[in-house]
């Protein structure tokens, strides 16, 4: 155990791979968690039309039309994750074809 470490040591360089790593990690976790509110999830209109791949305009087609409910504060538009995953499951259609198994 008398030996030097410095920055080429073995050791040293498999720990700050292993802090990269973890960096790494915390970042993608931070980048994608909401904090909640009431035990709810909020996402603006950029978010929601990433997730669903649409456009904004899109979006704002839906609120018109009434098919996603919204909150506006000033001029911010917000939806909860509760209702996203409502207007997603009223749209859903089963399959009407069956395939011979």
């Amino acid at each position: 155990m008398n030996e030097l470490i410095n920055k080429d040591s073995e050791w040293i360089i498999h720990f700050m791979g292993s802090l990269d790593r973890l960096l790494d990690n915390f970042e993608h976790l931070t980048a994608n968690h909401r904090p909640t509110l009431n035990g709810e999830r909020f996402f603006t209109d950029k978010e929601v039309s990433a997730r669903l791949k649409v456009s904004r305009r899109t979006l704002q087609d839906y609120r018109n039309e009434g098919r996603i409910a919204y909150i506006q504060l000033g001029g911010k538009i917000l939806y909860r994750e509760s209702d996203i995953e409502r207007m997603l499951n009223d749209g859903y259609r089963s399959a009407y074809r069956l395939t011979a198994t």
